[in-house]
Formats: structure tokens, C-alpha cells, sequence
């Protein structure tokens, strides 16, 4: 990855620099910065568009613990959520921004971590209950193969691409899978995407070699945090 001076960076198209992520202000009143965004917020506002829209059939449907859309999206941010908490266990060197829309903002990406060993991205998946296999070509749940390693894949090329045209430099955000299991086996790992457990994330991340410097983390991170970065 080529190292490039962080004042070299562009600044972001729109300036955030008076907002304090510890400010307790929320994106409503600046969605333009998404590091005021929570962890499954794209998955829990359409699994309330669902509960609005069909309040009983959502009702029997969770009474019988029936598979349904809106159960899908609900357990996913409560994936995200716990992975979200996991993920403050980094500490200050590290900058951390889930819920990321990309293009029109009809797709997102789960988290993006930026920090010493460099950026990455973060699909989460929720399999609580169930078995996830991972081999080098492939991702199995209870047996059934699942589409996450190109998913995740395009994820990270996206990411690449859209972080890079916006610093003026070469960014390359790794991809990496989030597994959250009642039995995760590792048979392989595929070779451009890592897949780890949800407990292990943190760890996984502080133990990359270290890339960035201080100030590269930071003017990598207030591009990436400007809305308009990922859906210009």
C-alpha cells in the first residue's frame, strides 16, 4: 500500500470538523457524518418499516419464531449491534463507522475500521442456532452454501475504489467476514477475505501489522466518515 503524508489527503467535500462524535448529537441533525451512526441502523429502520406497515402479521409471525423478512433484518442489526460493541474494544487509535451507505444508499456496509494495520470492511452475519462452515472457496450454513465471500468482496473493492478517488491516494480496504454461530468451523481460509468470529474481531485486528501512522488513520478517517464520499 503506498504511505502517503496525511496533509496530503483532500479535505472531505464537506466539512465536519465541528462535530464531536462525543457530542451525543445524532445524524439526524448532521447526516453528512457517519460517525454519529449506530451499529444495524440500516437493518432496524426496515425492520420497522415492516412492523409499521404489518403490525399483527409481525406479531403472530414472532409469536411463532416464523422465518420472515422482518426477522431477517431484525436479527441482522442485532448482529451488528454486538459486533459494534466488540469493536470498541479497540481503543483511541482506532476509528470505527457502521451503517455506511454506498451509492443511492440502498446497500450499506455493516462497519468500516480504519486504524493502524489499515482499513476494512465488515460484513456481519447472525447465525446464532445454526452451523457455519468456512472453506477456501466458500462459506456453508447448516450445509448450504451462502454468498458472503463475494459479497464481501465487492464490499472491499467498492471501498477501495471510493476512499481512494476522494483522498487523491491509494487506499485498500480488506475485507472481512464477521461470523456470529452457534458452531463456526474453519476448515480453510479463502485467500482475499478473512473470516473470523465475532468474539475474536477485536483481537484479530490488534494483531495486524501495523501500516499507518497517527495521522494517516486520521485524515483517512475524515474522509471516509462524510457522507458524500460513498454516495457521490
Amino acid at each position: 500500500m503506498k504511505r502517503i503524508a496525511a496533509s496530503k489527503a483532500r479535505p472531505a467535500r464537506d466539512s465536519l470538523a465541528s462535530v464531536n462524535d462525543e457530542s451525543g448529537q445524532t445524524n439526524e441533525e448532521h447526516p453528512y457524518d457517519l460517525s454519529l451512526n449506530r451499529p444495524g441502523t440500516t437493518l432496524r429502520s426496515k425492520s420497522r418499516e415492516i412492523q409499521t406497515a404489518h403490525p399483527f402479521r409481525v406479531f403472530i409471525l414472532r409469536i411463532f419464531d416464523q422465518h420472515s423478512q422482518e426477522r431477517a433484518w431484525r436479527r441482522g442489526a442485532e448482529g451488528e449491534e454486538k459486533v459494534g460493541w466488540q469493536l470498541r474494544k479497540l481503543g483511541d487509535r482506532w476509528k470505527v463507522i457502521h451503517s455506511v451507505p454506498v451509492g443511492s444508499g440502498d446497500t450499506d456496509i455493516d462497519h468500516v475500521v480504519i486504524g493502524p494495520p489499515g482499513v476494512f470492511t465488515l460484513n456481519t452475519k447472525n447465525h446464532l442456532g445454526r452451523r457455519v462452515t468456512v472453506t477456501a472457496k466458500a462459506i456453508y450454513v447448516n450445509g448450504t452454501f451462502q454468498p458472503y465471500l463475494a459479497k464481501s468482496r465487492a464490499e472491499g473493492k467498492r471501498a477501495t475504489k471510493l476512499l481512494s478517488a476522494s483522498c487523491g491516494y491509494e487506499v485498500i480496504a480488506q475485507p472481512l467476514v464477521v461470523v456470529m454461530a452457534s458452531q463456526l468451523k474453519i476448515k480453510a481460509l479463502p485467500e482475499d477475505v478473512c473470516v473470523v468470529g465475532r468474539k475474536r474481531v477485536s483481537r484479530w485486528l490488534l494483531s495486524q501489522h501495523q501500516k499507518f501512522t497517527p495521522d494517516e488513520v486520521e485524515a483517512i478517517y475524515s474522509v471516509a466518515r462524510n457522507r458524500s464520499t460513498w454516495t457521490n
